[in-house]
């Protein structure tokens, strides 16, 4: 698949106009692939998420369900990080949560960016980023 093409496939289905509209102005330039997180056992979109920006790293746990998933290559350096509990400024901790990749201009994945949009007052941030430097990495774009 070129990065067109994923770009395409990675349009954003299933994420909120608010997170995606955040998410579009908080990534680089260039081809993105974004993708919403809905729970592989239940179908939830509600969130808790641990992040380690100093790793970069981040896992999420279904509200309904608490089923957990890792995102992108997160399991990888799991057992070195310390993940915290992402929590918005207003104190609440479920989120919609969508995963950024920013590819190279052959449609490589270069970045990940978590975004997560706060259920309890709608504001959506940035938690997590980081670099992806070795290749190939497309299987990342099915870890979210």
């Amino acid at each position: 698949m070129d990065a067109q093409q994923q770009q395409r496939a990675g349009d954003g289905g299933g994420v909120s106009e608010e997170l995606r509209t955040f998410l579009g102005g908080a990534v680089e330039d260039g081809p993105t692939v974004l993708l919403g997180c809905a729970c592989e056992d239940c179908g939830g979109r509600v969130f808790t998420v641990r992040v380690d920006d100093v790793e970069g790293c981040a896992g999420r746990a279904c509200v309904r369900c608490k089923g957990q998933v890792f995102l992108a290559d997160s399991a990888e350096v799991w057992q070195e990080a310390d993940p915290a509990v992402a929590e918005c400024p207003c104190g609440g901790d479920e989120f919609e949560a969508a995963v950024a990749f920013s590819l190279t201009a052959d449609g490589a994945v270069r970045w990940v960016t978590v975004g997560l949009r706060c259920q309890r007052d709608g504001t959506a941030g940035v938690y997590v980023d980081w670099k992806i430097d070795y290749a190939p990495a497309d299987h990342l774009l099915r870890a979210v």
